[in-house]
């Protein structure tokens, strides 16, 4: 026994010198021997288990306090929390905390972390709180670092506006921090700002360091680049943006959640345009362990462009599996279905993406606005307006907007109906007369129903809404004279007592100086008609004196240069020179043969000669001895040649020129 007990004391010493040293794997070795002597040693096994967390052995350091879970007890709560922290088993971790007899601060760092993880961002703000609050230690600056994030993704995910809780922002991390909150609230100037003091203060804290390298340095500074390009985009500095996401592409960080939202963000630029620099783009946001570094919120929209993408490369099968899982995954979410309606439309399959859309309404009717809106898009590109209007007219949220009520009465009067227009500033009205009585929109509706009902002759339904605007500023003479007019047309005695409050013909007569208006910067050019002057024949003669007619002067036709008013004019002279019969042609050159001049079927003058009918009749004589060779060549002189195809030039071939690429469809986002 004693040799047994000094070699287990030795061993218990090697422990220790790897411990310090960090060689954790040595210090197995020697753990294992221990308890080869004494299998329930519960000091042995929990220096086992913290020696396979050091190595990353998660696993076998779950597996090591399952088995001898009744040896252990409580004494290993936080190492089986954070092992199934670190293997991704967030839920477990959740429950062995809460399950745990006493909540110490180790624990509760590792319960802040973990309800982040499941983005329950309240809760886990107080317990930061409460750590800063109740502990100093040198982690007090990465508990700060922490709370610092929780408000950014409160900020970001959840849209809720938190109070100053007055964190410094000494560190690049907390200066990163305060910039995604601001991105969060919408203040991208600011949050740009932000992140520019934060890249200063990451060069000045790591180029202390010189073990770090300047390639080091750019791939620290990537998550704040890859920010700043994400601002520049919010902001539609794409072709900026587009440059920052490529140099963080290129360095290649270890962080796959990173590499997977810059790959996503150049996939937005990108959208219906250079679609196969996209699909390689998404093979980044493929990678393992993805899911786990991001929000739930980023993994759906990186989903929703992987379906649309599949749809703009007509991946039709591919488009609707991607769409369907994500509908599974978030029933009430519009986008899903949305995807799968325009996969529809670009099959021209509009009737089946209405029942679709019809479908999602009915069993979601807290989204269906969005839905309905759609729906009422796709009616108009069937040209079915009234089922437009219909779908329109449903949507409680939008009914009574000034925009709704635009558009519908738009489409009502382009379908003659004018009823059903009348009826909808009606309803429109009398929600305002209820809400919002006498407001800028109420009467600005009141005026434009007025104006309808005139514009389409119905006088009598207008005079209540003119009479409304008219008590609501009696000064106010165009509507008065609308209401006169309306008036007129049922009751005259009406129209005479109104006409009383019309102002006199003094008080609109307006001090205008005319010369002045003409003379404006705005007023057009107007032509003035000179005076008209007198001459002195104009005048009444005295009588006696007789009317002298003045005679116009003629004007003297041009004469030939050479013109002789003694000789006989040519009376060939209206003819071009080569019809007339004295012409004999040009003298220089060959004589050419007069083909083809004059008018159609005109012949020059050998036409007799070239007649048969006007020839010899006697047959022809044989030629003469040694005649044979000139009547052949008449002959052959006679006959078309062949025709023959020009040669090409030797070596030249011919090439066809390069089709261009075919880019991918338009489609929107």
């Amino acid at each position: 026994m004693a040799s047994g007990g000094g070699s287990v004391a030795s061993l218990w010493t090697e422990v220790n010198r790897c411990g310090q040293n960090g060689d954790f794997t040595r210090a197995l070795k020697a753990l294992t021997k221990i308890l080869h002597e004494n299998r329930d040693d519960v000091t042995a096994l929990h220096c086992k288990i913290v020696c396979l967390i050091q190595n990353s052995s998660f696993k076998e350091a779950l597996n090591v306090m399952n088995t001898h879970s009744k040896v252990l007890s409580s004494e290993v709560v936080f190492e089986k929390a954070y092992c199934e922290y670190r293997l991704n088993r967030v839920e477990s971790a959740l429950k062995t905390i809460e399950g745990a007899p006493e909540q110490t601060d180790k624990l509760k760092e590792l319960y802040g972390q973990v309800l982040y993880r499941l983005e329950r961002y309240n809760e886990c703000k107080s317990v930061y709180t409460d750590l800063i609050r109740n502990s100093q230690d040198e982690y007090e600056e990465e508990r700060k670092t922490n709370l610092a994030a929780v408000v950014a993704s409160m900020s970001q995910w959840e849209k809720t506006l938190v109070e100053d809780l007055g964190l410094p922002e000494s560190t690049y991390e907390l200066c990163y921090n305060a910039a995604c909150t601001l991105i969060g609230q919408g203040q991208l100037t600011e949050a740009l700002n932000k992140l520019q003091q934060a890249e200063e203060l990451c060069r000045v804290s790591l180029a202390d360091d010189s073990d770090v390298t300047e390639e080091d340095i750019e791939s620290e500074l990537a998550v704040i680049h890859s920010q700043m390009a994400y601002v520049m985009q919010l902001q539609g500095r794409t072709d900026e943006a587009l440059q920052l996401y490529n140099q963080v592409i290129k360095l290649k960080p270890s962080d796959v959640g990173l590499l997977a939202v810059t790959a996503n963000n150049i996939i937005t630029i990108n959208k219906d345009q250079n679609v196969f620099d996209s699909k390689k783009k998404v093979k980044l946001t493929n990678a393992e362990g993805v899911e786990y570094k991001l929000a739930k919120m980023q993994l759906q929209a990186i989903d929703l462009n992987k379906a649309l993408l599949a749809m703009y490369t007509n991946q039709a099968d591919q488009c609707r599996k991607l769409s369907s899982s994500l509908q599974s995954q978030n029933p009430g979410h519009p986008r899903p279905v949305l995807i799968q309606v325009a996969q529809l439309c670009r099959e021209k399959q509009h009737g089946k993406a209405v029942e679709l859309l019809q479908q999602f309404s009915d069993q979601h009717p807290e989204s269906a606005s969005g839905i309905k809106l759609t729906m009422a898009q796709l009616y108009l590109v069937q040209s079915h307006v009234t089922k437009a209007c219909d779908v329109l007219r449903s949507i409680e949220e939008f009914k009574h907007k000034s925009g709704m009520v635009s558009a519908l009465v738009t489409m009502y009067a382009h379908e003659e109906d004018i009823d059903s227009a009348i009826d909808v500033f009606k309803q429109a009205i009398e929600h305002f007369q209820s809400e919002q009585p006498g407001s800028a929109a109420h009467l600005a509706l009141v005026r434009e129903a007025a104006n309808f009902k005139l514009k389409y002759g119905r006088k009598k339904e207008a005079i209540s809404d003119l009479e409304q605007l008219w008590k609501q500023n009696t000064n106010d003479v165009h509507t008065l004279a609308q209401l006169i007019s309306a008036y007129s047309l049922v009751d005259t005695d009406k129209a005479k007592s109104l006409s009383k409050h019309l102002p006199s013909a003094d008080t609109m007569a307006f001090n205008v100086d005319v010369d002045e208006l003409e003379n404006s910067h705005g007023a057009t050019s107007i032509r003035k008609k000179a005076a008209k002057v007198i001459k002195p024949e104009s005048l009444p003669k005295e009588p006696g004196q007789g009317d002298i007619k003045k005679k116009r002067k003629k004007k003297k036709g041009k004469l030939p240069k050479n013109y002789d008013p003694k000789a006989t004019p040519d009376p060939e002279r209206w003819l071009p020179m080569r019809e007339r019969s004295y012409y004999r042609g040009k003298k220089k050159g060959k004589k050419k043969e007069q083909i083809g001049k004059g008018t159609q079927g005109a012949t020059a003058g050998a036409s007799a000669e070239l007649d048969a009918s006007k020839t010899a009749t006697s047959p022809p004589t044989s030629p003469r001895p040694g005649s044979a060779s000139g009547s052949s060549t008449a002959t052959a002189s006679n006959m078309v040649p062949p025709r023959q195809q020009k040669p090409a030039a030797s070596g030249a071939t011919r090439k066809k020129a390069p089709s261009k690429k075919k880019k991918g469809g338009k489609g929107g986002w």
